[in-house]
């Protein structure tokens, strides 16, 4: 509750200043002096303020507050301009603050009126703005309900100034004036609420236009497709899909802190580098390069290059392995933000005709993470185990790692293959070692032996525990080793694998595209057999297709475009549900005419569905 709603059980002034005299000589108060003023003068004195205090403006200020440092002063000092002559003449003062109570302007007041450059109660005890900016209300002090003696003849009135995206109090608005405890609300009341409204709108047209522009930025930089771009400025993020695959959420954390407390240093003229995981060292120009796992800093502006708008080169110290340049964005003489363009470390062969190669496809922070680790292994000439689900690409990435591999595939029955002489110095891959026979696994051990760094590629489907002899050869391969994500861990990656696994089209014919519906359905879908079915699934549409455009949801087959049920189903229910789809899909998904056709009520039809969902 504010001081001035307690304008009915106030006592009289002079018994307030009676109890305030009392107070500050230690004796007992009388009865009926506020509780809330009480506390107020308890706080001044634990505080240590002196009442008698007589230089509230020092020439060396304890917060000194730079104008260039205080966005809220910028947006403000044009208001509170055209806003003082309403002041008049007298005893008046119009004063604003930031939110720790600094004061930052103002005007009015007779020359000799006290004036101050810090209203916390810290520094001079209880008064208006203090109390608005703890209540975010609107807040009034008069005379004696103040501590130091110097204003036991001003009342005043603050109304707190909010920030207009998120409501974090930035400040307040105090209007000043002689002593008018009577005179309930403050005569300037109206005024002070006036101008703390008329600073939160202009605090709102230079936050947007300050978004705009970096909206602009973004989208002038996120102009190629596949391109990975952020732009941050503190309070909004912009993350382009690309960018999203490339950092994880802890890397793009840490970016963005690294950002923003360089943005905040180049706006004041400071040379600082990035910290909190994003980089440190020395700052390099676009263009330049960096030694390994260093890092380039933001410089600030030189005379040559007024404004902060110059691209700099860094090495982003987190797992993620991707290069940036960071371009600072400004607007009105200020560094608002900036745009980081991502680069990827590993970018993935493509192919003379540009499609990218199906063992290689995928940007997801799971699939670039294992593939940028088996490339580092092979770049080695000696063994290398590939672990992961039947269907994970095991085989596919094994072919790009390794030029024109000898390839065995256990499953196709025993091998009886002398690998010594079948290698002959050329890669060899050895698919489904997992089913190796035991002669085919012991000759691998004693080839491991014999030859510790043999050009020798495995694939390993985990599943039965291994046998004594296959469980020597995984652990021999143990050590240069790399487990493969399934599908549904990547399925950012379902998209780019698309186009990869779609037959080419006909002379003439477009490509196979997809709706926005059915990708959201291949991306619910759990996919067990994981890259291997998605293949079988896109090639399947493409030779039995025969309408144009889009694939659409319902031309998924029914669990796929149904999605998992996500509870486990009974022998009788998974019949059942899959009566139903083949109804749905029969009847172009009508549920009356599904339901007329199975013999049902629609409400029991409703009922079942909802059912396998849990």
């Amino acid at each position: 509750m504010t001081t001035a709603e307690h304008a009915s059980v106030h006592p009289a002034l002079a018994s307030l200043r009676r109890a305030r005299e009392l107070f500050l000589t230690g004796r007992q108060l009388p009865d009926g002096v506020p509780e809330d003023i009480v506390a107020a003068w308890k706080r001044a004195r634990f505080f240590g303020v002196r009442p008698d205090v007589r230089d509230l403006a020092p020439d060396a200020p304890r917060h000194p507050v730079r104008p260039t440092e205080s966005a809220l002063l910028t947006a403000a000092r044009p208001v509170l301009e055209r806003i003082a002559p309403a002041l008049g003449t007298g005893r008046a003062a119009l004063v604003l603050t930031d939110e720790r109570l600094r004061v930052l302007w103002a005007t009015g007041c007779a020359a000799d009126a006290p004036r101050c450059r810090d209203l916390s109660e810290r520094e001079v005890g209880h008064n208006s703005a203090a109390l608005a900016l703890h209540t975010r209300r609107r807040a009034e002090v008069h005379g004696p309900e103040h501590f130091l003696d110097l204003w036991q003849d001003v009342s005043a009135v603050s109304v707190p100034v909010l920030a207009p995206e998120t409501g974090r109090t930035q400040g307040t608005v105090t209007v000043a004036s002689g002593l008018c405890a009577e005179c309930r609300p403050h005569p300037g009341a109206a005024l002070a609420e006036a101008a703390a409204s008329a600073v939160e709108a202009e605090l709102l047209a230079r936050s947007r236009a300050a978004e705009r522009v970096l909206l602009d930025a973004y989208l002038r930089a996120v102009r190629e497709p596949g391109q990975a771009v952020v732009a941050l400025d503190g309070r909004n993020r912009l993350v382009s899909e690309a960018a999203g695959e490339l950092l994880s959420l802890e890397g793009l954390e840490g970016l963005e802190r690294g950002v923003v407390a360089l943005v905040r240093d180049v706006g004041r003229g400071v040379r600082s580098g990035f910290g909190d995981g994003v980089g440190d060292g020395d700052g390099d120009r676009a263009g330049t390069t960096t030694g390994p796992g260093s890092a380039s800093a933001l410089a600030p502006p030189t005379a040559a290059d007024p404004t902060p708008s110059a691209s700099y080169r860094i090495q982003l110290q987190d797992d993620s392995g991707c290069c940036a340049t960071v371009t600072p964005v400004p607007h009105l003489g200020s560094v608002i933000g900036a745009v980081v363009v991502l680069e990827p470390a590993w970018q993935g062969p493509v192919t003379s005709a540009g499609r990218v190669v199906v063992g290689m496809a995928g940007r997801s922070v799971p699939w670039r993470h294992a593939v940028g680790r088996a490339l580092e292994l092979a770049r080695s000439p000696e063994p290398l185990l590939l672990v992961g689900e039947r269907g994970t690409g095991k085989t596919s990435l094994a072919r790009e790692l390794a030029a024109s591999p000898l390839t065995l595939d256990a499953a196709e029955g025993e091998l009886h293959a002398d690998f010594g002489g079948l290698m002959d110095g050329h890669p060899l891959l050895v698919r489904h070692v997992e089913r190796l026979a035991q002669p085919d696994t012991a000759a691998l051990n004693s080839l491991l032996e014999t030859h510790p760094g043999a050009p020798l590629l495995v694939t390993y489907t985990p599943g039965t525990p291994p046998g004594p002899c296959l469980q020597r050869l995984l652990d021999t391969l143990a050590a240069r080793s790399v487990t493969l994500p399934a599908l549904r861990e990547r399925t950012p990656d379902i998209r780019e694998l698309l186009p990869t696994l779609a037959p080419r089209p006909a002379p003439g014919q477009p490509p196979l595209t997809w709706t926005l519906d059915a990708l959201r359905a291949l991306e619910q879908h759990p996919w067990p057999g994981n890259v291997t079915e998605l293949a079988h699934l896109v090639r399947a549409l493409a030779e039995r297709r025969r309408t144009t455009g889009p694939v659409r949801r319902s031309e998924l087959p029914d669990p796929v475009r149904e999605g998992p049920a996500t509870r486990r189903l009974t022998p009788m229910e998974h019949a059942e549900r899959a009566a139903i789809l083949e109804a749905l899909r029969r009847h172009g998904g009508n549920k009356a005419r599904t339901a007329a056709a199975l013999g049902i009520a629609r409400a029991t039809l409703y009922r079942k569905l909802r059912g396998y969902r849990g």
